[in-house]
């Protein structure tokens, strides 16, 4: 297959490679001149995946036009609120005959729409089935090391989720399929704000104790909105719900753990933010989640409180406190 994956990052790259050596003609897109030319000579992306290699027949390419036009497989790995923008740019071409496959994990501010729903809303000349979500727990400072890693593809139409598997597979990389395309998307993205609620309980000097009850009643919440807004119950136990909230909340790659921590520490949240190259997906999703739960009438403890902290400088332990002392209720 002719592919482009659009978006150099640390993900975008990793699964340039992946393709590349299924013996797929690869272009990976990067808006930055000085980016494609540090990759082009030397041969790495030290920025975002430093230390491996990336072969000399895999095309780096920064017009965007020329990355996607005439490709079976266009792989959007750009941060999600960015998705819209960069699909805007390549909407004058014929893309009818192009699978577009999103990899970002996130709910797009303001629209509060998924990224198939984003993909759709954009793209709306082009046929639903041909659309794709790939997600799973999947590190790319792992995958790049080929350790190996389980994920999910979920399509409107089963044809392109497996089509989307079979281009992907290797012997480090399962690809399993999934129908319910909302359901992984949505365990994808929420997943994030968990991990930030995780992190600031690290940060803040709690124990294992704390973050098994912050992940557990986690997934209770993701669930619950899922469901409420058409996802299938059976998903959130799957690789995109449970296997991501596992890795993302435990991970020493986790840049949204990450986040949580440091605010759990003390500092600001812009000033975490500031330093870092790589996007936390969490924080943005964090105020589409607490908006969603609004719009659908849905409680989201856990949701609510990472929210307070991140962008209303609550103080982590008086958050935890409040979790703590709810009313007491089944356990659902």
């Amino acid at each position: 297959m002719r592919v482009a994956v659009l978006g150099a990052g640390s993900w975008g790259t990793t699964l340039a490679l992946v393709l590349a050596e299924n013996f797929h003609e690869v272009a990976l897109w990067t808006y930055s001149p000085e980016q494609a030319e540090l990759i082009r000579t030397t041969h790495e992306n030290p920025a975002f995946l430093p230390g491996i290699p990336i072969p000399g027949f895999i095309k780096i390419l920064t017009d965007i036009e020329e990355a996607a036009s005439g490709r079976d497989m266009i792989v959007a790995a750009v941060p999600s609120q960015f998705l819209r923008s960069v699909l805007q740019q390549i909407t004058q071409l014929d893309l009818s005959n192009s699978i577009i496959v999103n990899v970002a994990k996130g709910i797009e501010n303001h629209s509060l729409m998924t990224m198939s729903e984003v993909m759709l809303d954009v793209l709306a000349h082009e046929k639903k089935s041909k659309l794709a979500i790939l997600s799973g727990p999947s590190h790319a400072e792992e995958v790049s090391r080929k350790v190996p890693t389980a994920v999910v593809s979920a399509a409107f139409h089963l044809r392109t989720a497996k089509a989307v598997a079979a281009a992907f597979n290797t012997p480090y990389f399962r690809v399993y399929l999934n129908d319910d395309i909302y359901g992984v998307e949505l365990g994808g993205a929420l997943k994030n704000v968990i991990a930030i609620g995780a992190g600031i309980g690290d940060g803040a000097g709690y124990g294992d104790n704390t973050k098994a009850a912050i992940m557990t009643r986690g997934i209770a919440e993701m669930s619950r909105l899922g469901i409420k807004m058409g996802a299938l119950p059976r998903t959130f136990a799957g690789l995109s719900g449970v296997g991501d909230l596992f890795v993302t909340c435990m991970s020493k790659y986790s840049r949204n753990r990450y986040v949580g921590e440091e605010i759990g520490k003390g500092r600001t949240l812009q000033a975490v933010l500031d330093e870092m190259v790589m996007v936390a997906e969490g924080v943005a999703t964090c105020q589409s989640s607490v908006d969603l739960a609004k719009k659908h009438n849905v409680d989201l403890a856990i949701f609510t409180e990472v929210h307070r902290v991140l962008f209303e400088g609550k103080n982590p332990k008086q958050a935890m406190e409040e979790l703590m002392t709810r009313e007491i209720k089944r356990e659902s």
